[in-house]
């Protein structure tokens, strides 16, 4: 202990037994302050750790229900920017008045806006597997990183003008074809996501866009003409239309359509159609050609009540988006139902104003529906990949059963002993 200290202390005691009112104030301040003390200043609350969001398994959500091999698994769904992206407003009444006394803008004011989907239609994959959406309501491309779940967007007035965007596609230059009726044309954007050209040949309510990417040919429905524009796809020049125009949406011959919506492409460059007023998609080969048609009116398997979105997966199925029925149905190449799923509601799997659909290189499956504004994502189980299943399956049941006869097997006893002496 140093000589200051020391003195200091003697000095101290020294007042304490000349003075006793000093004494007693240092003996009350020590009660105050003392660690514990029923005087003491209340103990500062302590700060409530922020609740974690529960991850929710949605591994176990498949069809068909099990024990059967699961043909489609559900995985996630998007609506918004991750909440993690914008920042919290901070309005607490000491910010404020923080704000007040430095003579800054609130922290209120400069937060961030919550992009969110409202009436998400097209949508469309590009070769890095980030997701596109066209919002009409929003009026912007919301693009998602499937990964990461960040977004970006390409937006109205900033990056282009648009009105009511409807149909999205994409070459395999990753140049995006995006449709709007209330402009009557066709914007094209480079890998980039600058605007660089526009179709507007032929055009009166251009909806549901397709790329035929081996044969280089853009296709456009256009609901008000009742027939799909055929483009080149490089030159964006007007090749040809399919469908009779001019009937008031009243045609039921095949080969002509009733306001048709969806479009697809398969491997083999066929085009599918959904003719929605007539409740059933139509086939055409790549130079136009009518191949066939399936589907009737009713709500019944493999009936259809306005079927607005059409894809076609690798193994060259089939998937139907139905808009009344709220339900997705998968038929092969000879028009047989092969599993259906879907309903009227906001649970995993269910819809509400379903109205596209997309199949991706990796076997993924994405929905739009203009009323909840989300987009579920879907995995396709393949052929392929069934069958390995069923085999594992297979295997496994006889390699239990194997174990099973084998455990209920008595053991062997041993050879009795000979009771004939001369045998020893």
């Amino acid at each position: 202990m140093s000589a200051v200290t020391t003195s200091w202390i003697r000095h101290l005691k020294g007042r304490l037994v000349s003075c006793p009112v000093f004494a007693l104030t240092i003996f009350a301040l020590v009660l105050v302050l003392a660690p514990g003390s029923a005087f003491a200043g209340k103990k500062k609350k302590a700060v409530a750790e922020p609740k974690k969001i529960p991850v929710i398994d949605y591994s176990n959500i498949v069809w068909p229900n099990p024990p059967a091999i699961a043909r489609i698994r559900y995985q996630a769904f998007y609506a918004a920017e991750k909440i993690s992206q914008v920042d919290a407003k901070n309005n607490t009444k000491k910010q404020k008045w923080m704000d007040r006394l430095a003579g800054t803008q609130p922290t209120s004011e400069n937060t961030k806006v919550l992009f969110q989907l409202v009436e998400p239609y097209g949508i469309v994959v590009d070769s890095k597997n980030n997701l596109y959406v066209a919002d009409q309501k929003v009026g912007a491309i919301f693009i998602f990183n499937t990964e990461t779940r960040e977004v970006e967007l390409i937006k109205n007035k900033v990056h282009a003008h648009f009105v009511r965007i409807i149909g999205l596609a994409m070459d395999d230059g990753d140049r995006l074809f995006v449709s709007d009726p209330g402009l009557r044309h066709v914007l094209v954007f480079n890998a980039a996501h600058k605007a660089e050209d526009v179709i507007t040949d032929g055009m009166v309510s251009p909806g549901a866009l397709a790329i035929d990417r081996e044969n280089r040919q853009l296709y456009v429905s256009d609901v008000n003409l009742d027939q799909v524009l055929v483009y080149d796809a490089d030159s964006l020049k007007l090749k040809r239309t399919i469908g009779t125009t001019g009937h008031n949406h009243e045609l039921t011959s095949p080969g002509d359509f009733a306001r048709p919506s969806g479009l697809a492409v398969d491997a083999e460059g066929n085009l599918y159609v959904a003719d929605t007023l007539n409740n059933r998609i139509e086939i055409f080969d790549a130079d136009g050609k009518f191949i066939s048609t399936f589907g009737k009116n009713g709500d019944g398997p493999g009936y259809f009540a306005r079927p607005k979105g059409v894809a076609v997966d690798g193994d060259g199925h089939i998937w139907v988006a139905d808009g009344m029925q709220d339900r997705v149905q998968v038929f092969n190449q000879e028009a047989r139902l092969l599993i259906s799923f879907g309903g009227h509601g906001l649970l995993p799997g269910q819809f509400q104003g379903l109205v596209g659909i997309a199949v991706d290189k990796n076997n993924r499956v994405f929905t739009s529906e203009i009323f909840p504004g989300r987009v579920q994502q879907f995995r396709y189980v393949t052929d392929a990949e069934a069958e390995q299943l069923r085999k594992e399956r297979e295997g496994q049941r006889e390699s239990k059963v194997g174990a099973a006869e084998k455990s209920a097997t008595p053991a062997a006893s041993p050879a009795p002993e000979s009771k004939n002496p001369q045998s020893r």
